[in-house]
């Protein structure tokens, strides 16, 4: 006769953390036994609230973790130490693990491990070929259409319906994913009042990168041990070019609905305009990360994902370079080829977009919100002590 085992029971329950994970939980314990780095960034004051790691807080650490390498360089007991501490690169191995874990559809986690430049470029040329044997066989490839009319080459609906199914779904998988990550790791349900504080909070800490200085206002180590505040720069560019992109294309939708202009647009209309400061800043932006990501330093992240970084930041620089090319020779005989190769590389961006490294944002924004949520509230380890 087997006896109930109430223990037994209760490690079943418990998730088995894997090498990644252990590792961060290791590393964790001696930075909470240590605490010099307890100012830099929301890694460590939300630390300092535990006493044990569970892996729903290695994977809320893990996405609060900027990857700055301030902590890094100011670490007694990095390597030579024989504790070996390097929360960056920890971090960053335990991060990759999350977004493969909550990936939807689950299958398609693994692409997180694969969506290197090699599937990022292969991607977008596929599409972008596809769309211009598409042309071809139409006889719209290298024709020239009066005042750049696009809509001449493929048809507003077309558009539309394409474009329309393949950013919901990128919308849909993301939202499913975060949607079980905050579940996992949310804190205990607030007062409303709490919840608005934090949510303007954690939108400020996103909207000014808070955590790209440092914890100190001088900016990320990258190469070496000087400070820098390129990083947190370029971050910038790229993510404030990416919402005016957004806000091109919304706005040019309301000009198309609401106001019955159809494209295209002169070139000091807003949606244009718009559309330029996007592409300019999504081309110094990923151009500058490229850089940085080309010099910075082994020891500040996992090395396994540089090729899933650069083929991120590979599409983007193209996405931008094209859109800004159909821009100028819109009025030309390069018109079918150059939107044919614009249009692909946009769907190549929004088919990956799940599971690429544009989803570390959207996971790093909902820890940003947990912490601004969890510092409103009773530190446990101090009532605990009372």
């Amino acid at each position: 006769m087997q006896l109930f085992d109430p223990q037994a029971q209760k490690s079943e329950l418990i998730p088995v953390l894997n090498v990644h994970e252990s590792e961060v939980q290791r590393q964790m314990s001696i930075c909470n036994a240590c605490r010099y780095c307890e100012g830099f960034c929301a890694v460590f004051p939300a630390m300092t609230r535990r006493l044990e790691f569970t892996q729903a807080d290695i994977h809320y650490l893990a996405n609060l973790c900027h990857n700055c390498g301030a902590c890094l360089h100011a670490c007694q007991y990095a390597a030579p130490h024989a504790f070996e501490v390097n929360v960056p690169k920890a971090m960053a191995k335990v991060r990759l693990d999350t977004y493969a874990e909550y990936a939807w559809p689950r299958a398609l986690g693994r692409l997180y491990q694969r969506n290197g430049l090699t599937l990022a470029l292969a991607s977008g040329f596929g599409l972008v070929l596809f769309l211009c044997l598409t042309l071809l066989a139409m006889g719209n490839l290298f024709t020239a259409m009066p005042g750049g009319n696009f809509y001449g080459i493929f048809p507003h609906n077309t558009l539309a319906l394409m474009f329309g199914a393949v950013f919901g779904f990128a919308l849909i998988a993301l939202g499913l994913g975060v949607r079980r990550f905050w579940r996992d790791v949310s804190p205990p349900a607030a007062g409303a009042g709490l919840k608005t504080a934090a949510a303007l909070e954690a939108t400020a800490s996103v909207a000014r990168l808070k955590y790209l200085d440092g914890g100190h206002g001088e900016g990320c180590n990258n190469a070496d041990d000087r400070f820098t505040l390129w990083r947190r720069r370029f971050h910038h560019l790229t993510f404030y070019g990416f919402l005016l992109c957004l806000a091109a294309t919304g706005t040019a939708t309301l000009y198309h609905y609401l106001l019955g202009l159809a494209a295209p647009y002169p070139v000091l209309s807003l949606p244009v305009l718009l559309g330029i400061a996007g592409g300019l800043g999504l081309l110094a932006g990923p151009a500058g990360l490229l850089y940085l990501n080309l010099r910075r330093n082994p020891d500040h992240g996992d090395a396994e994902q540089k090729p899933m970084d650069r083929g991120f930041i590979a599409l983007l620089l193209l996405v931008s370079a094209s859109g800004l090319a159909l821009l100028a020779w819109r009025e030309t005989s390069a018109l079918g080829l150059l939107l044919a190769m614009h249009l692909g590389l946009v769907m190549a961006f929004f088919l990956t977009m799940p599971y690429s490294k544009f989803a570390h944002g959207i996971f790093r924004s909902a820890a940003l919100l947990k912490h601004a949520i969890e510092k409103r509230q009773p530190n446990p380890i101090n009532a605990g002590s009372d």
